[in-house]
């Protein structure tokens, strides 16, 4: 068991942006009362359950920020902000309700995975920035040792994280290997580092 690295990935609770129906990516929307319930919910699973975070990480936005800080109050453990957590940077896209941003930027035929978010006006993150993001971050997780360790972030980031796990590549054209995190859903692995292997024991 020695060099076990235990980490818990959890997707924030229902948002605001949810409601609105608008693209979120980088716009910074707040939890709704029932992404709060939500999340208390799963808090209190977790309580019940026995669980520990030796550290809780989390996104820097504020859906994820208040996630992990209604965790944090029901299991303990210290908290940690890494802006490299924070969802794809979706550029002109954030806030946008979804109609209006396919009249204003349309989506071409075909996205490569090396094109920024929005390729017309050549804006925002591209798969591999998001991978190349998510691996920095993840890589920090990691090398902080054999723990337990909660990551509270978005849907797209854990999906990169999950994908460059099981040595998936990024998105071509949003075709691909998706991991499909509800609101307050959540995996949990283990990474042996003795010989770099990783065990998913739970998704839900």
């Amino acid at each position: 068991m020695e060099n076990l690295v235990h980490i818990t990935f959890m997707r924030h609770g229902r948002s605001r942006a949810d409601d609105e129906e608008v693209h979120e990516g980088r716009y910074d929307s707040p939890l709704t009362d029932v992404g709060r319930q939500q999340i208390a919910r799963r808090a209190e699973q977790w309580k019940q359950e026995g669980v520990e975070f030796d550290l809780i990480v989390c996104s820097t936005m504020v859906r994820a920020h208040e996630s992990a800080q209604i965790i944090q109050a029901s299991v303990g453990g210290p908290l940690e902000l890494d802006s490299d957590w924070m969802e794809i940077d979706n550029g002109p896209l954030a806030g946008l309700p979804f109609e209006e941003a396919e009249t204003r930027y349309p989506s071409p035929d075909f996205h490569t995975p090396y094109q920024p978010h929005v390729a017309s006006v050549g804006e925002g993150e591209s798969m591999w920035d998001l991978r190349a993001r998510t691996v920095r971050a993840l890589q920090k997780v990691v090398m902080k040792g054999p723990g337990q360790y909660l990551v509270v972030a978005h849907g797209a980031v854990l999906n990169e994280a999950l994908r460059s796990i099981v040595g998936a590549p990024p998105l071509v054209n949003d075709s691909g290997m998706v991991f499909r995190f509800g609101d307050g859903g959540y995996a949990r692995l283990s990474y042996y580092a003795g010989d770099h292997s990783w065990l998913m024991k739970e998704f839900r």
